[in-house]
Parts: structure tokens; C-alpha cells; sequence
């Protein structure tokens, strides 16, 4: 299982990439695992501004539908509009080509209350 040590992760499976007051945002190499084939990924959100742990869409795979939580609060200023005809990427490439979003963070000292790989590792059982 794939848990790249330069970022950080939430207890809800997603991760996150910082770039100055910029945060990309997917989920994980275990979850997709635990998904499956997925099929769709809805983000209504672009442009607002939300609370962290606030959902900002959902991952919808061949059995289930997830919702997704905003790791740290911020602004919703990208959506990788890739996904919509290729939802498959976050199966193949969760930390790459299958990022989400991109969130102009508004607390960026939120991302000390988020997960190391190593902790993210031992949550999961990894």
C-alpha cells in the first residue's frame, strides 16, 4: 500500500499536498482500495469557502457512495476537471492524476492537527 511520507492525511482517508497557502486534496491509496472501481466524483463547491471536516463532495464507486471532508478550511479554488470523464484515475494514480480539489487554505495551522504517513499508517493498520 502506497502512503507517501511528504504528505499529511485525515481519519476520513484523505490526503493533502501544500504548496504556500494552496492544499491539493484526494484520497487515499487505501481508500480507493476499499471503494473500488469508481465511477464518478461530484464536487458542488467550487468557489465556496468551507469549514474544516465540512463535506465538499462525493466519490461515487460501482457499490457505494462516499461523502468527502475538507481536511483544513479554506476556499475551493480548483476542481480537477479530469475526473469527469476519467473518474478512473483515482483508482490509478489516488496522489496524482486523481487529485480532487486545490483549497486557498484560510488556517493553514490546521495541518497540524492532521495525520503523518506513519500515523496514518498505524490507523489503518498498515
Amino acid at each position: 500500500m502506497n502512503i507517501p511520507a511528504e504528505l499529511k492525511y485525515t481519519k476520513d482517508h484523505e490526503w493533502v499536498s501544500v504548496s504556500g497557502d494552496v492544499a491539493t486534496v484526494g484520497i487515499t491509496d487505501f481508500a480507493q482500495g476499499e471503494l473500488g472501481d469508481i465511477v464518478y466524483v461530484e464536487v458542488e463547491t467550487l468557489d465556496e469557502t468551507l469549514e474544516m471536516e465540512a463535506v465538499f463532495g462525493t466519490v461515487e464507486a460501482v457499490k457505494t457512495v462516499s461523502d468527502l471532508f475538507l481536511p483544513v478550511s479554506g476556499e475551493i479554488i480548483e476542481f480537477n476537471d479530469t475526473l469527469e470523464g476519467e473518474p478512473e484515475l483515482v483508482n490509478s494514480d489516488p496522489y496524482g492524476q486523481g487529485w480532487m480539489i486545490k483549497i486557498k487554505m484560510s488556517n493553514p495551522s490546521e495541518l497540524e492537527e492532521l495525520l503523518t504517513a506513519e500515523d496514518y499508517a498505524a490507523l489503518i493498520g498498515g
